[in-house]
């Protein structure tokens, strides 16, 4: 495969053919992480740390979750809007 504008080569790229890919590998790898604070903190409550601070923590961590997800999937659609209306262009 040629490069071009939307391609890109090297170890920064992963597996990834294009930047589109690697944006959204990257932001399954940054949800991925967050979710795997969220268990632990989860399974130390579970496993009897119930303090007030730590329930806080959680919660807090969620709320990012939250606000993390959103904007993956707010970046995704308009970079993909953006791509869409390029490809009509050509």
């Amino acid at each position: 495969m040629q490069n071009g504008p939307t391609t890109r080569s090297g170890a920064s790229a992963g597996s990834s053919s294009s930047w589109y890919e690697a944006m959204s590998r990257a932001w399954g790898n940054t949800l991925d992480g967050q979710a795997s604070r969220i268990t632990q903190m989860s399974d130390q409550i579970s496993a009897g740390g119930d303090q007030p601070s730590n329930m806080v923590q959680l919660t807090a961590a969620s709320l990012k979750m939250q606000f993390m997800s959103n904007n993956a999937a707010t970046s995704q659609n308009s970079v993909g809007q953006a791509l869409e209306t390029l490809g009509k262009r050509q």
